[in-house]
């Protein structure tokens, strides 16, 4: 299958989603990423961009594509909409990950509203959560305790951002760490990510 992972900033994807995108491309399906914004607010862009080409060449994607808005100024009309239709054209996925809609940081919506729009064509499109993702109850689960190890090796790609939870001495690799424990609690394996669908179509 082809898969597309949809994040706001460098990082977004691999908190949300990385395990269960390094299962799909150790299985042989053809894994990539749209980045919407260049991360500049979090730390210089050539840095920000680095980290997210390691970060996909860790997860073993196809591609890596960006929107190369500039950080905390995503807004989301016809502009971005065409953009991220157009990488939907190119990669023609099987299933869309995208941030969840509810969020404090203002890039998160405005990505999330753009994508729910510009995916209306893809029969599987579902939500991931981040740390400032609000109100977010999933209801689909992957078990992703033999990959959590590497989940964490994929966050360390973005080095700069380790440390910048805005919480004294949280790192982000704890706080990716405690987000499994709890979603994998709730689907009743130990570690696991959590989604919601836009839309979820089952052929039967």
């Amino acid at each position: 299958m082809n898969i597309l992972a949809v994040g706001a900033h460098p990082d977004d994807i691999e908190f949300g989603c990385g395990g269960t995108l390094i299962k799909y491309a150790l299985k042989g399906n053809n894994v990539f990423l749209l980045v919407l914004t260049d991360g500049s607010f979090g730390a210089p862009k050539s840095v920000r961009k680095k980290e997210q080409k390691e970060a996909a060449k860790f997860i073993g994607a196809k591609g890596l594509f960006w929107g190369n808005y500039k950080d905390t100024e995503l807004i989301c009309n016809r502009d971005l909409i065409v953009k991220i239709e157009d990488v939907i054209k190119k990669t023609k996925p099987d299933v869309v990950f995208i941030n969840f809609w509810a969020d404090v940081h203002q890039d998160h919506r405005a990505g999330a509203q753009a994508t729910i729009s510009a995916t209306r064509y893809v029969k599987e499109v579902l939500f991931y959560e981040v740390p400032t993702t609000q109100h977010f109850e999933p209801d689909i689960f992957v078990d992703i305790g033999d990959v959590l190890d590497k989940k964490l090796e994929l966050l360390k790609k973005h080095i700069s951002q380790i440390d910048k939870t805005r919480v004294k001495d949280l790192t982000i690799l704890e706080s990716a760490n405690s987000c499994a424990y709890f979603r994998g609690y709730q689907a009743r394996v130990k570690f696991a990510e959590g989604f919601k669908a836009v839309r979820l179509l089952r052929k039967i």
